[in-house]
């Protein structure tokens, strides 16, 4: 059993198509393999499928009625990079797609996707043995560093099909942990950790496409269309977002994304209040968004009288689809739910898969009450 929990389920199938969707290429500006397995997966439980030209994908699911539509974005882009140069020693320099720490890359295995094919490679720089103590003192940054991909020159780098231009993205692969659950020195049940890359956000796209799966395959009723969203280049600056809300046009938005877990040695509550598997988050403030509150307390009474577990969340630096998306067209009520997620823009992160099911089941609660009056009410003065 996956996550004890909650009622809903994570099936097989449903895994095979997480590990899948996190395992596959699609930095920024590079989502077209992301987009067609969520294509592919969603088209049967869904009624219609169309995208904007930024590539975004946009499944929809119709209710009793046409109006609100209910926008459920999480961003199907992971933090990667493109290669800018092939030196004469046939190593590659790189600029990142999205934001990276320095720290985490060093010693990092990757993919570089060319037109022959994806080539393995190492971000590597000079061998600290060969730097003097006051360097090796300080941190490498990612201008000194380079990507091998055991070429001895520029032709040969060239030959294996790289040029300037080629994306790269981390080389990592889904795997999980079974683990018991104690709190206060009591066993609480169990819990499955998902680690992989792209999590960020990969699992909020994950939980659209399964909230659309669940409305479809349980037959659930809900007075509104629902549109899933596959949004393109968030990390780059939220660009997917701003042509979806174009597009869609929503009356309310729920944006899907991952949180930051402070369960982490050296992090302070005030800095990030979540912790993995005790519930997926509601963001109260980010520096992006201030989410509409008739929304924000509609949900949390939703939470509460379902009995479903959740935290409350603020980030102070990070935005997520939602800070375009609110302010699109005449405004859209919106709010962030998040899986809180350890090491996000690196080579893996960690996450709760209760807390993942736990965010559909929210979901479905407040989607199965959100008619055409309720969600009137949320910009009422």
């Amino acid at each position: 059993m996956i996550g004890a929990i909650g009622e809903v389920l994570i099936s097989k199938e449903s895994m095979k198509f997480l590990e899948e969707l996190t395992n596959c290429f699609g930095p920024s500006g590079f989502e077209k393999e992301p987009a067609r397995i969520v294509k592919g997966y969603v088209s049967k439980y869904c009624d219609s499928i169309t995208t904007d030209k930024l590539g975004s994908l946009l499944f929809t699911k119709k209710g009793s009625a046409e109006k609100p539509v209910v926008l459920l974005p999480g961003h199907v882009d992971e933090v990667g990079f493109m290669v800018s140069s092939i030196n004469k020693a046939g190593f590659l320099t790189f600029n990142p797609l999205g934001g990276w720490f320095d720290q985490v890359l060093l010693g990092q295995r990757v993919k570089v996707k060319t037109a022959k094919g994806i080539i393995p490679g190492i971000i590597a720089a000079k061998p600290p043995h060969l730097l003097s103590a006051e360097e090796r003192g300080k941190v490498v940054t990612k201008d000194k560093m380079f990507i091998d991909i055991g070429a001895s020159n520029e032709d040969e780098a060239k030959e294996m099909g790289v040029r300037l231009g080629n994306p790269v993205m981390p080389d990592s692969c889904f795997s999980t942990i079974e683990k018991k659950i104690y709190r206060d020195g009591k066993k609480k049940g169990s819990d499955t950790i998902a680690i992989g890359k792209a999590f960020d956000d990969r699992i909020g796209t994950f939980i659209a496409a399964e909230v659309v799966r669940t409305l479809s395959v349980q037959k659930i009723k809900h007075p509104n269309t629902v549109v899933g969203a596959a949004t393109t280049q968030e990390e780059v600056g939220l660009r997917g977002a701003r042509t979806t809300a174009h597009v869609v046009n929503p009356d309310v938005c729920l944006t899907l994304e991952v949180d930051i877990a402070g369960d982490v040695p050296g992090i302070e509550m005030s800095e990030a209040p979540t912790k993995m598997g005790l519930g997926p988050s509601i963001t109260t403030y980010d520096s992006s968004m201030i989410p509409n509150q008739e929304l924000l307390e509609f949900v949390l009474s939703t939470a509460d009288r379902s009995k479903i577990p959740y935290q409350l969340s603020q980030i102070a630096r990070g935005g997520t689809d939602a800070g375009i998306i609110h302010i699109s067209n005449a405004g859209c009520p919106s709010l962030v739910i998040g899986v809180p997620t350890r090491h996000i823009h690196a080579h893996a992160g960690l996450l709760s898969l209760s807390d993942t099911e736990n965010a559909i089941k929210l979901l479905v609660e407040v989607i199965k009450k959100m008619d055409r009056k309720k969600v009137d009410s949320f910009t009422e003065i």
